[in-house]
């Protein structure tokens, strides 16, 4: 790749830029209240784009790109029932016990509703699993950076994609280090509008190259190109799950699990002005989520739409099955077009699955689309739209990392009555150890052609469970602390106990699973994903009800203001109809539907 000097200037504006506003924040950083929550002193609409933003690193724009090559448009199905609907739930029902209660933190938000052992476990697998999502950005960035050679020359090519994880990761620091969640936010803003600027060109572009949708249709399998078509059986529809195990697995449990309880989200919209700006903050931030597909999904089936005639050299199609009989796995079936064959990053041998065939790497799906398709110039742009998203990942995740680690691990358990000061320098402190801590993740991820199937299976270990104690804890005021700390321990050794007994398709036991013993294989990543966010959920919910109704419940009193029917409904008598949070939720579901019925 020959990047030219606007090229390079782009990019360089962009990082002085990032850097500046950290700098430019550092000196109203005064207290840890500053520095964690922002003050709460920003506007609802700059929440908002922060809320999605800050869902908008790489995980998102390469990992929903990637997995738009690999299974198709059914990957929309992760904002139009795997987001859209749950960022409603938040705005409308739990937006008034967060921010009313003034937690700091969800696990907080536990000791409260519970008891300290419960926001103890939270709190721990929490940390991880923000570490482990720094960690899945930062590789991303260096298998970018790595691809395209940008320090080819100057570096040896065996180093580059080390170089490019320690570059990533003193960048984040520097600006989080000095500015903190406002700082984070800003960039977050700045990120948002950036990936948009980049990005909308090139979907333009590739739709040309590829004869628009109805080029798209005419390229791929009719699976990949409908959202709900073959979802009556699992080996029917390319992410090989059947509408049971979407809906449940992803439509509920891990898409309620994530937005209603991922601090990293929760605490974009925690850092509003008011009560109702915290409302209106994930309903505004779900208008535009729910037209992401377009710009983030639809790179990735024009990747594999891309044929030779186009200028591209072209994959061929595979066949059902392998020269040894086997039965290839959905996403072996169908053009990969501009899609490389993955290559280890650290030893630089090309990649095959346990069957000998190639494993392609859907990561590259958005980074060979601006290689093939953006001239001088627009390159620099698009790239810079990349890098972005991978800073907006790991900052997201590291300020929601020191803040936990802050409150809820240090000052709860190692150091109860530490002054205000010390607390904000553990902040900074607790950075620094997130982002060493997101190294070592960032070299397990290596292990993944899709960056989405490792992040939700994080999700399905951690956030799943935790669905269903929070669920309970807000509908159910007979729920005991108990109750769910029994439930949170059982409903994670059930996701891990199932990751254990479970293998995707043409997977090597280890980090993919069947660690324990291989007792049913699912067809790819993401089933294996939904099913064991399901089987979290389930074993947590029915642990959680028996233990419940064994100890003693709370007296009702005390949890005024953290069970559903003992909190006063927020006032809107003084609102017009169009500026209450109810009418944007509706206004929003619509949308929703209409989607769906174009796509179905």
């Amino acid at each position: 790749m020959n990047l030219t000097i606007i090229d390079w200037l782009i990019m360089l504006v962009y990082f002085v830029f990032v850097l500046g506003i950290g700098f430019a924040l550092k000196r109203y950083m005064r207290t840890s209240n500053d520095f964690f929550l922002a003050g709460r002193s920003i506007p609802a609409w700059v929440c908002g784009l922060a809320f999605i933003s800050a869902n908008l690193g790489a995980q998102e724009v390469i990992g929903m790109g990637a997995s738009g090559a690999k299974y198709g448009i059914v990957t929309s199905q992760f904002y139009w029932i795997g987001a859209i609907p749950a960022m409603v739930f938040v705005g409308i029902f739990m937006m008034p016990f967060y921010y009313g209660s003034k937690a700091r933190s969800v696990p907080e938000f536990l000791r409260l509703r519970f008891d300290e052992k419960t926001r103890a476990v939270n709190a721990f697998s929490f940390a991880i699993m923000t570490v482990i999502s720094s960690g899945i950005s930062m590789y991303a960035m260096a298998l970018l950076i790595q691809t395209l050679g940008l320090f080819h020359g100057i570096i040896p090519d065996q180093y580059i994609f080390h170089v490019s994880i320690i570059l990533s990761a003193v960048i984040v620091l520097g600006y989080i280090f000095l500015g903190g969640l406002t700082s984070a936010i800003y960039n977050e803003v700045l990120q948002f509008f950036l990936i948009v600027a980049g990005f909308a060109p090139l979907v333009w572009i590739g739709l040309k190259n590829v004869g628009g949708w109805q080029g798209i249709k005419r390229t791929l399998p009719a699976t990949m190109t409908h959202s709900w078509r073959g979802m009556a059986h699992a080996s029917t529809n390319t992410l090989g799950v059947e509408w049971v195990g979407l809906a449940m697995g992803l439509g509920f449990v891990l898409s309620f699990g994530y937005w209603c309880t991922d601090f990293l989200v929760i605490q974009r919209a925690m850092a509003a002005d008011s009560e109702v700006s915290a409302r209106r903050v994930p309903l505004i931030a779900s208008i535009p989520k729910m037209f992401f597909p377009f710009l983030v999904i639809l790179p990735g089936l024009i990747a594999v739409s891309v044929t030779s005639h186009m200028g591209v050299t072209h994959s061929a199609v595979y066949a059902t099955t392998a020269p040894n009989g086997r039965v290839l796995p959905l996403d072996e079936q169908h053009p990969h077009g501009i899609i490389p064959q993955k290559i280890d990053p650290i030893s630089g041998k090309p990649v095959v699955d346990s069957n000998g065939i190639p494993v392609y790497n859907y990561d590259l799906a958005i980074p060979m689309m601006l290689l093939n398709f953006f001239p001088t110039g627009i390159l620099g742009l698009g790239l810079t739209a990349l890098l972005a998203s991978f800073m907006s990942g790991m900052a997201g995740n590291v300020t929601a990392f020191n803040t936990v680690w802050t409150y809820d691990i240090y000052q709860a358990y190692i150091n109860k009555k530490a002054t205000d000061e010390h607390y904000l320098w553990m902040g900074r402190m607790s950075t620094i150890g997130g982002i060493l801590l997101s190294v070592g993740a960032a070299y397990a991820v290596t292990n993944f052609n899709n960056i989405m199937d490792a992040l939700q299976l994080i999700f399905s270990i951690v956030n799943a469970p935790l669905f269903a104690t929070f669920l309970l804890g807000m509908f159910w005021k007979r729920t005991t602390g108990h109750g769910a700390f029994t439930g949170l321990i059982a409903g994670t050794l059930a996701a891990l106990v199932h990751h254990g007994l479970t293998l995707p398709a043409a997977a090597t036991a280890g980090i993919h699973g069947g660690w324990i013993h291989i007792i049913h294989r699912y067809p790819s990543d993401m089933a294996q994903n939904f099913w064991t966010a399901i089987f979290a959920f389930g074993v947590n919910f029915v642990v959680t009800i028996l233990v419940s109704l064994a100890t003693r419940p709370r007296p009702e009193p005390e949890l005024v203001g953290l069970v559903y029917s003992l909190t006063p409904k927020p006032v809107e008598t003084h609102l017009s109809w169009y500026q209450k949070p109810s009418t944007l939720a509706i206004a929003v579901l619509a949308m929703l539907v209409l989607l769906n019925l174009v796509f179905a």
